[in-house]
């Protein structure tokens, strides 16, 4: 579909390309492999947690009534009969007047009422002198005080972090229904770009963007692999891009998108009929491409100037990532902060500026600008921390007015 003249606005493409965005299958995986991921399951335990009453501490299991006249002065003695360890495979029992030597983890005997820390008793081995008494309960871990047998342990749409997969694990699940990592492949396009590793002649330009846009692509979750770079070449582009149809959940391309003759991603996808082109209003990133290629995997045609790839990928990409992987926060969070400086912006436009995000002593946020507009420099992006993020209908931004600041922390999830 070709341009048109009418400016789309920011939220109004965003919600074209969220539109555009399905979900993807649950898959299994391992405990490690799931994680960071959201559950995609209901998952109880088949059994208790402790699936056993246990000892909390070391020293010696006791019927807390055979306990109750000890003080440090007049110590209650008791004949040790036994050691449990942790790890014991089956259950020992003693009577009252008695006591067993036991270890962190190991079951109660039966009869065994309480634990007595072995720091509160002389720690003798045939008999032992207890300092002070006992409350019947006292440093037992009992059968499912943390997780009855049956009980739900976590519902779908749980992240999965280390503490999660330690309930996993507890409960016996190596292995857990999941919501997967899109499979994001990038490439940047353009005969004038040459891979990192080679000086550029006179005209070359080294590959920069598909190392960007994949590592922002993992940062935001997503499985991200560059495939390099394609040359202005139409059929080439179209037969890579099939290629990686198998192997892709999204296609982000860079490069290719405005007015120029050799502009050979418009060129090229404008002919398929299920790509759209058209002019976005914020800065940098006017241009943009969105639709679906082969069995409606979605593809993104970024700009190709750097900071307009990397604000397009967070404008709309990211969002589409996150939807993808099934998160609730689709976009990342902003906070208000002070402007150093002032700014000019073009009335109608979103701009986003770089920025270094300060965090004052009071709490508060200030943030100072970097670099001017241009959407190729590069250096400035490289110390940004932030993007400054002023409104269609803000065209001057006074130092030491508020301003909407989007901090680009790394694994914001």
């Amino acid at each position: 579909m070709a341009d048109d003249d009418r400016l789309r606005t920011v939220d109004e493409h965003l919600a074209t390309v969220l539109d555009g965005v399905g979900s993807l299958e649950p898959i299994e995986l391992t405990l490690l492999d799931a994680q960071g991921l959201l559950l995609a399951e209901d998952v109880s335990a088949d059994f208790p947690l402790p699936s056993f009453d246990n000892s909390a501490m070391d020293g010696y299991a006791v019927r807390a009534i055979d306990t109750r006249d000890a003080s440090r002065e007049n110590p209650t003695r008791l004949q040790v009969v036994g050691d449990i360890a942790a790890g014991a495979k089956s259950r020992s029992g003693m009577g009252p007047g008695l006591a067993m030597r036991i270890m962190t983890g190991a079951p109660i005997p039966a009869g065994a009422d309480a634990v007595i820390p072995i720091e509160d008793t002389d720690g003798g081995l045939a008999r032992v002198a207890i300092n002070r008494p006992v409350r019947s309960g006292e440093c037992l871990r009992r059968t499912g005080e943390d997780l009855a047998g049956g009980a739900p342990a976590l519902g779908a749409g749980a992240a999965l972090g280390p503490q999660q997969l330690a309930l996993l694990a507890a409960i016996g699940r190596d292995r857990v229904l999941v919501r997967p990592r899109p499979r994001v492949i990038i490439l940047s396009t353009g005969s004038e770009l040459i891979e990192v590793g080679h000086r550029p002649a006179f005209g070359e330009v080294i590959d920069s963007n598909s190392y960007m846009i994949a590592a922002a692509a993992k940062d935001a979750g997503a499985d991200s692999r560059r495939i390099g770079i394609v040359a202005d070449d139409h059929a080439k582009l179209l037969d890579t891009l099939e290629n990686q149809l198998l192997r892709a959940d999204v296609l982000v391309t860079s490069g290719g998108v405005s007015m120029g003759a050799y502009d050979i991603v418009k060129e090229a996808l404008t002919e398929l009929g299920t790509v759209e082109f058209m002019k976005v209003a914020m800065q940098p990133g006017k241009p943009q491409g969105f639709g679906h290629l082969g069995d409606k995997v979605p593809i993104f045609c970024l700009p190709g100037n750097p900071v307009s790839s990397l604000v397009s990928f967070e404008a709309f990409v990211r969002p589409a990532i996150r939807k993808l992987l099934g998160k609730r926060s689709l976009q990342r969070a902003t906070v208000q902060a002070t402007a150093l400086e002032g700014a000019k912006s073009p009335n109608g436009v979103r701009q986003y500026r770089r920025g270094v995000l300060h965090r004052e002593t009071n709490g508060g946020y200030s943030v100072s600008f970097v670099g001017g507009p241009g959407s190729h420099l590069i250096a400035s992006l490289a110390l940004s921390n932030c993007l400054v993020v002023i409104d269609e209908d803000v065209t001057e931004v006074a130092s030491g007015s508020p301003v909407t600041v989007m901090p680009l922390l790394l694994s914001n999830r």
